[in-house]
């Protein structure tokens, strides 16, 4: 069992952010890197990137956004409860080296991914720039935290409400024009990331991304994370979960991540449904 030891309420409810006792994977872990958690034995089984790492105190941190009956679960889990199962650390890590100008940009619960890995560059001597983004202020997470991560912040949300008003890809395509980028780091909803590859080929900037497809076991055998990159078949568990923007078959990932839409919806209408009634 792995208990949580704190637990918050982020983005009006709708994201959830637990600090989980798993000394072994906290010794382990490596910025980029995912678990597998389930909450119980009748559980699904749920792949999330760690937030962030403790090895001193052995702790994990994840992030999560509200979507569906197993992250409403989790989300019903207070401090004190555990999680049945974390399995990790899983995937590879992010390649860390000094590159130079690094632009790293996170939209939604993406941030939380991104945390770790814009602080790691930020540390092996990068000039970095952090950009964040989310639908309205009330729902962008980690602010302060990213702007210790990185040298300069910048956020952005869709509605204008704090700060640029419109699209993480304006801020990028400012900083794009200004001059020298050796490195983009795109994490985030599928289409952002699709939208950050597509302008930083024009630049021919060396952009990586961070992939959330379907996934069961987290180790190469099911083949449900398989996603088309550069015309092959990788899988995201464990040649990823960091691929080559520029490569990836994006429309090809967001209609895997549609098949199951109807019958998650349904799923979650059902639990509320007997969640209410008790």
């Amino acid at each position: 069992m792995f208990k949580i030891i704190k637990r918050e309420e982020m983005a009006e409810g709708t994201v959830i952010l637990n600090e989980i006792e798993a000394p072994l994977i906290a010794k382990k872990a490596k910025p980029g890197q995912f678990v597998i958690l389930k909450a119980n034995e009748d559980g699904e089984r749920i792949p999330l990137t760690m937030a962030d790492t403790d090895p001193n105190a052995g702790t994990i941190t994840i992030i999560y956004m509200i979507v569906g009956k197993s992250t409403a679960l989790f989300k019903s889990l207070e401090v004190g409860d555990a999680f049945q199962d974390v399995i990790g650390p899983l995937g590879k890590p992010t390649h860390l080296e000094k590159v130079g100008k690094v632009v790293c940009v996170g939209g939604g619960t993406g941030v939380a991914v991104l945390h770790p890995i814009t602080r790691a560059l930020k540390q092996v001597g990068n000039d970095v720039t952090c950009i964040i983004g989310a639908r309205t202020r009330d729902l962008l997470i980690l602010e302060s935290q990213m702007k210790s991560a990185s040298h300069d912040l910048r956020v952005c949300t869709d509605d204008g409400t704090y700060g640029h008003h419109g699209f993480v890809t304006d801020i990028l395509k400012e900083e794009l024009e200004a001059g020298a980028v050796n490195l983009v780091v795109g994490i985030g909803p599928v289409p952002m990331m699709k939208a950050l590859a597509n302008l930083t080929r024009a630049y021919e900037v060396k952009t990586m991304v961070s992939l959330n497809p379907i996934m069961i076991d987290g180790t190469g055998m099911c083949g449900g994370c398989r996603v088309t990159v550069g015309g092959e078949t990788k899988f995201a568990c464990v040649d990823g979960p960091e691929f080559d923007g520029h490569q990836v078959n994006f429309d090809e990932l967001m209609l895997r991540l549609q098949a199951y839409c109807e019958d998650e919806k349904t799923c979650y209408e059902d639990y509320c449904s007997l969640r209410d009634a008790t």
